[in-house]
């Protein structure tokens, strides 16, 4: 799961059921074997970022392991959280990936619907502190990906995008009451877009090693059903250096650019668990974004990693306007390996940006 972060709970019961086998088996900290065609994995979820404070909830993943990528034994998977938070806010996800054709076709899917009490502080990359106001709003959004893999590492297909925003609650005294902002008074999102990536790394939760480069194109709208027209372009590139024995760095670049008639919702948001930590997610908004980051990784004893990251960035409504204003976030965090044959990691990190900024990150898996 890429838009949140969550934290296993160090001491949890992991309950399996198969239609093929009523046994029971549970996860060991130190095995892991799978006998069913389908599992599922009941788990309690607590997490941290900025943007939601504290969140609770649960969460049920299921594997379907007669559906397995074979090239690079990656697992079908649906997973389902619902989650609440001490900032009111209430998210229920829904997030299938699935494998056809022995990994030559994948489904990529997302159902999320939120009600998310949030905060704002204007369009562009030098909007002051003081203009911070809140404000509610209820999302519906839906999207679905069908890739088809071109050997070895390449794949491409389309995805289909649908967003219903409604605004709840406006600051009397704040921007989004006027309705000079595209969304301020809610959005509709309808539209399709084309992926490409190539994706050889070694896993997808804390690569070591490989690459990942997506190009996304695509569009929303009005004739067909969305309430503004615009075209986005997302270009994400990843590359994984490993050194020696247990170090490893880690690179990503990202930019996003949009064009025409753009609500705030779906502008670019600089800050976050995953770009530019140390900054709140939406600090700065804007049509266009960039941001390279890097991160060293240490494996200093078998489930234990120790990271320092460094991240530049910032927004604009004109290319050309880069470079204006840089922004940077340098932190640091820790992570821990819940099972020795998988992957998966707890992480907790801890950044510092430009202008006295800064966040806690506690979640799971790394944050590219």
């Amino acid at each position: 799961m890429k838009k949140y972060f969550f934290i296993i709970v160090m001491i949890v019961s992991f309950f399996r059921s198969s239609s093929q086998d009523s046994n029971q088996e549970f996860y060991r900290s130190d095995t892991l074997k799978i006998k069913k065609k389908v599992q599922f994995i009941v788990l309690p979820v607590i997490f941290y970022t900025p943007e939601t404070q504290f969140g609770f909830g649960g969460g049920l993943q299921t594997f379907f392991f007669n559906q397995t990528n074979i090239y690079n034994a990656r697992e079908s998977n649906i997973m389902l959280t619902a989650i609440y938070t001490t900032e009111k806010q209430f998210i229920l996800d829904v997030i299938p990936k699935i494998y056809f054709n022995l990994g030559n076709l994948f489904l990529d899917g997302l159902f999320k619907y939120k009600v998310f009490p949030n905060s704002f502080w204007g369009i562009g990359n030098n909007t002051p502190e003081d203009n911070l106001e809140r404000y509610n709003m209820r999302s519906t959004i839906f999207k679905v990906a069908l890739l088809q893999r071109l050997p070895p590492d390449l794949n491409f297909g389309f995805e289909y995008r649908y967003e219903k925003h409604t605004m709840l609650e406006l600051d009397s005294a704040g921007q989004l009451i006027s309705e000079d902002i595209p969304g301020s008074s809610g959005a509709t999102i309808n539209g399709l877009s084309f992926v490409f990536n190539l994706d050889s790394r070694d896993n997808v939760f804390s690569s070591v090693k490989g690459s990942f480069m997506q190009l996304t194109a695509g569009f929303s709208a009005k004739a067909i059903g969305a309430s503004h027209s615009y075209n986005k372009y997302i270009i994400d590139l990843r590359k994984y250096f490993p050194i020696r024995e247990k170090s490893s760095i880690a690179t990503q670049f990202y930019f996003e650019s949009t064009f025409g008639d753009i609500p705030f919702q779906t502008k670019a948001y600089l800050g976050g668990g995953e770009r530019m930590r140390g900054f709140f997610r939406g600090r700065y908004i804007d049509d266009h974004m960039y941001v390279v980051q890097a991160e060293y990784r240490n494996r200093f004893a078998k489930r234990w990693i120790v990271a320092g990251f460094g991240a530049l960035g910032e927004v604009a409504s004109r290319p050309r306007e880069f470079i204006s204003d840089v922004k940077y976030s340098l932190g640091g965090g820790i992570r821990f390996q819940i099972i020795k044959s998988n992957p998966t990691l707890l992480r907790l990190d801890v950044g510092f940006g430009k202008g006295g900024n800064s966040g806690v990150y506690f979640g799971v898996n790394e944050a590219f």
